[in-house]
């Protein structure tokens, strides 16, 4: 019996020790201005696919149209190669997608979105006979507005980084989005200009891979292909600011030296050859990202999500706030999007009578029906409830013939950011924005927000 314990007990620890962790490795191509970043972006595809690395290029419209213009196949087939994602139409010419979102309705703003960047993802995919496996916001310009659009295109994945949301430094879904996203202490960049950091940059990257062996996770490394050919960012030389060069006025970025340009490639391959050589880490795209990840609509147990509510209204184990409602609503498992606004509650007294709560009850689930988001009203006759008061008040129904209003806490809130100005403040920007209103629409919709677990 001891020996068998033991054996178990050692089968267990190399189980634990081998949980998958996955890399991926991706690069905003979006420098349409110099065309020394198409060489910079041939270089890198090439080179990777020659070390067996397949890594995904997230295009810019513009760009994509630019090399067919100039008839560069052999850049469009080498990326075509790799995993084509997509980085907006046309990245930093104003308006930049959080500066027309905050203005608009949220509903207004997904229509927005659509009429800008669908052409864009259209022309990549024409262009590399492939539709675009993510998206990523062009700098820190997010809005929860993508999401939905994404999800028409068919687009699964949301894959940047950004300060606007996250969850514990791992993928999480939002907005019915995988995201790949915000991955604080599991974000590496090698230095490509100080190549001698290399051993240190590879003990880091060691040190990563210890903390999830036990769980496993994802691990991320992002560039720019113009970042081997330019010593500065072509946009920052033309779109400050947000301010509006027309094409023939485009001024090119300072070039990198031959020697810095060779450094620098270096110093990247190195490190993906670390990478390559770690046991147990795998390289993967963003296409393929979404089979690694289990179901995101699972049963919830509802006297787990009953309790939960009364508490606060949180995330509980891989279910998300809008998921334990339904469940508490009788609905079977689906994606909804979150509220476009914040209720108010105007119940008078400190109860409602069983019946006005059934007709809010019923309310709740029609207005879900009807229009696959949660309402930021449920209305009992001529009074009303928020949206987290009403997610209270039925969790905490007996089922009496009085039923108790209950004050509703979103705790899930407190994964969204608070400071406007760390979270917004690309160079591409205007000097002093903020968007308060994105990150108060962000709160909004992390009532569909949960982690997302691998298989």
């Amino acid at each position: 019996m001891t020996r068998l314990l033991i054996a178990l007990f050692f089968t267990l620890s190399l189980f634990a020790q081998t949980r998958p962790i996955y890399y991926l490795l991706w690069f905003d191509t979006e420098d349409y201005v110099d065309h020394a970043s198409d060489d910079a972006a041939l270089r890198l595809a090439t080179t990777l696919e020659s070390m067996g690395v397949q890594a995904t290029f997230k295009v810019v419209g513009e760009k994509a149209r630019r090399l067919e213009k100039r008839d560069r196949r052999d850049v469009i087939n080498a990326l075509a190669r790799h995993d084509i994602g997509y980085h907006t139409n046309l990245h930093s010419i104003p308006p930049a997608p959080a500066s027309y979102q905050r203005i608009l309705h949220p509903l207004e703003a997904i229509e927005e979105f659509s009429r800008r960047e669908e052409p864009g993802l259209r022309d990549l995919q024409r262009i590399f006979g492939v539709l675009p496996s993510c998206y990523g916001q062009p700098g820190d310009s997010w809005g929860p507005a993508a999401n939905v659009a994404l999800r028409r295109w068919g687009v699964p994945v949301y894959m940047d980084d950004g300060n606007q949301v996250g969850l514990n430094g791992q993928p999480f879904w939002l907005g019915g989005m995988l995201y790949i996203f915000n991955l604080k202490g599991f974000t590496l960049r090698p230095d490509i200009n100080k190549p001698e950091t290399l051993p240190a940059t590879n003990r880091q990257f060691n040190g990563m891979v210890d903390l999830l062996r036990g769980k496993g996770g994802v691990i991320q490394t992002y560039f720019h292909p113009t970042e081997f050919s330019a010593t500065e960012f072509w946009d920052g030389v033309n779109f400050l600011g947000g301010a509006y060069t027309p094409p023939e006025g485009y001024r090119m970025p300072r070039r990198r030296s031959p020697e810095s340009a060779e450094a620098a490639y270096r110093a990247l391959f190195d490190f993906v050859r670390h990478v390559q050589s770690i046991p147990g880490v795998k390289i993967i795209t963003a296409r393929q990202a979404p089979l690694l990840f289990q179901d995101p609509l699972q049963p919830v147990a509802i006297a787990d999500a009953r309790r939960q509510f009364q508490t606060s209204i949180d995330i509980q184990g891989p279910h998300s706030a809008a998921d334990q409602l339904l469940a508490l609503l009788g609905l079977p498992p689906q994606y909804v999007d979150g509220p476009v606004a914040r209720g108010q509650s105007s119940v008078n007294g400190a109860t409602l009578s069983r019946m006005m709560f059934d007709r809010a009850r019923l309310d709740a689930i029609g207005y879900i029906q009807t229009h696959k988001r949660l309402p930021h009203t449920v209305w009992a006759g001529s009074e009303r409830l928020s949206l987290p008061d009403f997610a209270a008040t039925l969790a905490g129904d007996t089922g009496s013939a009085s039923v108790e209003v209950r004050k509703g806490i979103t705790a899930f809130e407190r994964h969204v950011a608070a400071d406007t100005d760390k979270t917004y403040g690309w160079v591409i920007h205007p000097r002093g924005f903020a968007a308060p209103e994105l990150l108060e629409q962000a709160r909004l919709q992390a009532w569909t927000l949960k982690p997302a677990r691998l298989r």
